[in-house]
């Protein structure tokens, strides 16, 4: 009996090619195509993607530069309470029960978001990750979710304000 490979026929039994050493040779070389195929694919579809994850401190050190827009998809409840200094809100949906008309989301103001760095946050980057998917597939592409949102930022020991101690923070209610 043959079996056909790659590299032609091959005897299947009593021949010097077929045997355990090299069929172990070969199925380690096909498994490890596999994973460096999956692993490239994986970092092409995450660059192409437009949205990343960033950390708290990321996060801070892109604002502290100043090249970024930041956006806080939170209630207005929730931004008035605390938020990151400078940060705009445009809330994502009527989260928490809150009465938003439609207008007034995100969906309703994308296109006033400007086309930059984007640093995406919420209270704990579910809705931010929402946002940022939303705004990717309106054709941003530097889009920043920063990951376990405001609770992380205020976990980490970084600063808020809340909308008394700022007299013009942008707000779309």
């Amino acid at each position: 009996m043959y079996l056909l490979t790659f590299k032609g026929l091959i005897y299947s039994a009593g021949g010097t090619w077929l045997n355990k050493g090299n069929l172990m040779y070969f199925g380690s070389l096909i498994f490890l195509f596999l994973v460096v195929f999956l692993i490239f694919s994986e970092q092409r579809t995450e660059k192409t993607s437009g949205l990343e994850k960033v950390s708290v401190q990321e996060a801070k050190e892109m604002i502290e530069k100043g090249d970024v827009f930041v956006l806080d998809v939170r209630t207005p409840d929730e931004f008035n309470s605390s938020h990151i200094k400078g940060a705009t809100l445009i809330p994502l949906s009527n989260a928490f029960g809150s009465n938003l008309s439609s207008e007034s989301l995100l969906k309703a103001h994308i296109d006033e978001v400007p086309k930059e760095k984007i640093l995406v946050y919420c209270r704990t980057g579910r809705r931010s990750d929402t946002a940022g998917r939303m705004l990717v597939n309106a054709g941003y592409t530097q889009v920043y979710n920063m990951v376990g949102g405001i609770i992380a930022w205020t976990d980490a020991g970084y600063p808020v304000v809340s909308s008394e101690d700022t007299e013009s923070e942008g707000s779309h209610n």
